[in-house]
């Protein structure tokens, strides 16, 4: 069996590529990190938010069912107009 003899010109060629690629890789990995962090927080704010607009929506729904409930106190206290 013949020896199949490397040129380590080819070898050095070819580490480099692969560390490049790696590099590459890892730099790719970091950025991606970033991004899902930076998105996880505004998700957050955004869920927050959401919470918020849901509670004042419910409470501007009460008061607005008390404004027109006939039976509040509010209601019974204040006398009818004259032409009644």
């Amino acid at each position: 069996m013949a020896g199949h003899s490397e040129n380590p010109m080819q070898t050095t060629n070819a580490m480099a590529r692969l560390e490049a690629r790696l590099a590459d890789m890892e730099m790719r990995i970091t950025f991606q990190d970033d991004l899902m962090n930076t998105l996880s927080d505004q998700i957050a704010n955004q869920q927050q938010t959401i919470q918020r607009l849901f509670d004042l929506n419910r409470i501007l729904r009460e008061q607005f069912e008390n404004l027109q409930d006939p039976q509040s106190p509010d209601m019974a206290i204040e006398p009818p107009p004259p032409h009644y």
